[in-house]
């Protein structure tokens, strides 16, 4: 499977909007209408390519101050499992 590893902006959010969405019971972010802007994007192959890529993106001093984040996105479905057909043997 495919992964988009994302650096992203973190938007501020006033305290009386954080206190309005707990009150009201709705999320503060929605993602899929306004995501945070990017500020970088890297494709990896394999979750393990992903992870590392993400580690690397998170030295960022930005990141590491928490004025920006990194995102593990997947693109797509796993692939199927291999299955045997059934009545063979493995030689």
């Amino acid at each position: 499977m495919r992964f988009l590893i994302v650096r992203t902006d973190i938007r501020a959010v006033a305290d009386g909007d954080i206190a309005a969405a707990w009150a009201d019971g709705h999320r503060l972010r929605d993602e899929t209408t306004t995501p945070e802007p990017r500020r970088q994007t890297v494709h990896a192959e394999d979750r393990d390519a992903a992870l590392l890529l993400a580690r690397a993106l998170a030295t960022v001093g930005a990141v590491r101050a928490g004025k920006q984040r990194v995102k593990v996105l997947p693109l797509g479905e796993p692939r199927p499992a291999f299955r045997r057909r059934p009545g063979r043997t493995g030689t």
